[in-house]
């Protein structure tokens, strides 16, 4: 694993054990993996149609790091004990 996905998934484990009130991501992480499912695939969506549209601001990297984020967040979820 890289450095970079090494450092993601850390902190993805991270906060799965934070407080869910505070947590966006612990909060989809005590969801279950269909709501981290449809999360991705809207992430996914949303990177695939900037794409297309040949959009470079700011907003489509964010969103491709959403989405990294929300693999990991799901990988997480199904496999880490």
């Amino acid at each position: 694993m890289s450095d970079s996905i090494e450092r993601l998934y850390a902190s993805v484990l991270a906060a799965r054990a934070a407080d869910s009130e505070a947590s966006r991501t612990a909060r989809l992480m005590r969801d279950g993996i269909s709501k981290m499912a449809k999360k991705v695939a809207e992430e996914a969506v949303e990177v695939s149609i900037d794409a297309v549209a040949g959009n470079r601001r700011a907003g489509p990297r964010k969103r491709r790091s959403n989405l990294q984020s929300r693999c990991a967040m799901g990988r997480v979820g199904r496999y880490a004990p």
